[in-house]
């Protein structure tokens, strides 16, 4: 049995300069995946800069990996197109959020930060903050494995009552 440790409430923001797969444009939506849990977003028809602006929740194991950030093109005739993909090493967030104990009783600030390296997907730091007994970080990744394109997150992190 799967003993899990908390949920991850993943806002996904935004997409900018996203490839074209189909004639012009593309009809872009994102899938989200940990462990053996995917979310999707819905689909946002003939867009390369798509603001999605949804939330999706996702149960974290207690052997929890990266969060798998895929985005695809939906076509109607043909399968989907990978239009990139990224990881989000989720260890950051969870680490600090457990050193701080209840975020309820904090003031807003920072705990802690995943920092931008040539070994990972982020295109500047990404700070872990309390914010109004939260906590929340906010993440901007580069699409692997494609010419162009990015995503904007907001992680937020509910730990389960021990």
């Amino acid at each position: 049995m799967v003993e899990f440790i908390g949920i991850l409430n993943v806002k996904v923001i935004k997409g900018t300069n996203l490839e074209v797969r189909d004639v012009l444009s593309s009809d872009p939506y994102v899938v989200l995946t940990l462990g053996q849990q995917r979310a999707q977003t819905a689909v946002i028809k003939s867009d390369l800069n798509p603001v999605w602006n949804e939330e999706l929740k996702l149960s974290v194991p207690q052997n929890y990996g990266a969060l798998k950030v895929q985005v695809f093109d939906q076509d109607v005739l043909s399968s989907n197109d990978i239009m990139g993909e990224a990881d989000v090493d989720l260890q950051p967030m969870i680490t600090a959020a457990t050193a701080f104990g209840d975020p309820d009783l904090l003031a807003d600030m920072q705990i802690g930060k995943w920092l931008h390296s040539n070994d990972n997907a982020l295109i500047r730091d990404s700070t872990i903050n309390i914010i109004d007994g939260k906590v929340k970080q906010e993440v901007s990744l580069k699409l692997q494995n494609v010419e162009s394109g990015g995503i904007d997150l907001e992680l937020e992190w509910i730990p389960l009552a021990q």
